[in-house]
């Protein structure tokens, strides 16, 4: 429960980075502030650590697919609850 949780906040983070980002392009149109390289560079680190974090969930087991499509075509994997 605690690595969805950690992937819920990674996500939110990078949804507010990126209208952050859009927000600075807009704002400051033509001025020198890097705000917006910034705030990329903020967004592809929240990224690879969100990509991080569900490659660690899913090679420990602790984040599956319960996807209908998936149980046809491994239905060893079922997550029976």
């Amino acid at each position: 429960m605690l690595l969805k949780l950690i992937v819920f906040i990674l996500l939110v983070a990078m949804l507010a980075s990126l209208f952050t980002g859009f927000w600075f392009l807009v704002k400051d149109k033509g001025n020198e502030r890097k705000r917006v390289l910034y705030a990329l560079l903020i967004r592809i680190s929240l990224a690879t650590a969100l990509i991080g974090t569900i490659a660690y969930g899913i090679g420990t087991g602790q984040l599956g697919s319960q996807a209908p499509w998936d149980q046809k075509l491994h239905p060893e994997r079922v997550i029976n609850e």
